[in-house]
């Protein structure tokens, strides 16, 4: 069965998706758009936070949907992302201040303690989070996590120029890694457009899903921070707490080394490798992903 057929069958046998409610939170100084699904009692409230750092929620709705069965979904749009507001001075954006914002919204949501799900650059950003909002997060998924260091991003390029053939291939090349240092939204546009068929183990999957290009100057602020300045978590990542599970797809070009690291830092956390996955399983082997979320939750 291919990947897309897996999908659809597993989507066919689930509730339909519950509605999103929207609304704008105030808090930092940013107006953020916060979208949910309705509370299910006796269940801690779930934050979703997408990875790609140029983009919304939407980067998981409704991938993460049947999650909502058995818990209350939150997602948001990051700052200068999506429908939320940017800074003053969008050129001063760096990762630290989206991490700070997680326990910011859960305390301006009334909320609590919540769990934290971050897909990619997301799950950076969630374990920073729970690093800096002990009380605040009571579990922790990261689904194809960045690393607590930057080692991952030279072997990521390799392993997606191996992946890719012909004009694919050569979409990416033309990406010097020098470029993506620069802040410049069109150099990382196109290197999210350009990675994005790389991200899938199944090529079908690749030509379904079309990633939009989308421009973000708080984005690519952010991501161009991380790779000038070489950037180490470990210790704030070695300061998270809470029960976490570490999920990485086993086709991922993402190395599975990364989540490995992450699961020597993090102090009794558990470790999933999904196969025949790549860097979404939540689309490619979504019967496996999503009983192990709900287990661990």
């Amino acid at each position: 069965m291919s990947s897309y057929a897996r999908l659809v069958a597993y989507r066919r046998a689930q509730p339909r998706a519950p509605r999103l409610d929207r609304q704008t939170v105030r808090t930092r100084g940013i107006a953020f758009a916060v979208f949910s699904t309705p509370p299910v009692d006796g269940r801690p409230p779930l934050l979703a936070i997408n990875g790609g750092m140029l983009f919304g929620h939407d980067m998981l709705w409704p991938a993460l949907a049947p999650l909502t069965a058995t818990r209350q979904l939150i997602l948001y749009d990051q700052r200068g992302r999506g429908a939320s507001s940017a800074a003053a001075d969008p050129t001063a954006a760096r990762i630290e201040d989206d991490a700070t914002d997680v326990g910011a919204l859960r305390r301006a949501l009334g909320v609590r303690q919540w769990d934290i799900l971050g897909h990619s650059w997301g799950g950076g950003i969630a374990l920073l989070a729970a690093s800096g909002d002990p009380a605040g997060t009571r579990r922790v998924v990261t689904v194809d996590s960045v690393g607590s260091t930057d080692s991952w991003i030279p072997i990521l390029r390799r392993n997606a120029l191996a992946r890719l053939s012909g004009e694919a291939r050569n979409r990416l090349e033309r990406i010097s890694e020098d470029a993506l240092t620069s802040p410049d939204p069109e150099v990382h546009a196109e290197q999210t457009q350009a990675i994005y068929p790389a991200w899938f183990a199944d090529a079908e999957m690749a030509a379904r899903f079309v990633l939009p290009k989308t421009l973000s100057e708080t984005g690519a602020t952010v991501l161009a921070r991380l790779r000038a300045e070489h950037y180490d978590w470990r210790q704030q990542v070695s300061a998270v707490r809470a029960p976490t599970l570490v999920i990485h797809g086993g086709l991922d070009p993402l190395p599975v080394e990364t989540s490995l690291e992450l699961v020597s830092l993090l102090s009794g956390a558990q470790h999933v490798v999904i196969p025949d996955a790549g860097h979404m399983p939540f689309w490619e082997a979504p019967d496996v992903f999503f009983p192990q979320v709900e287990r661990f939750l």
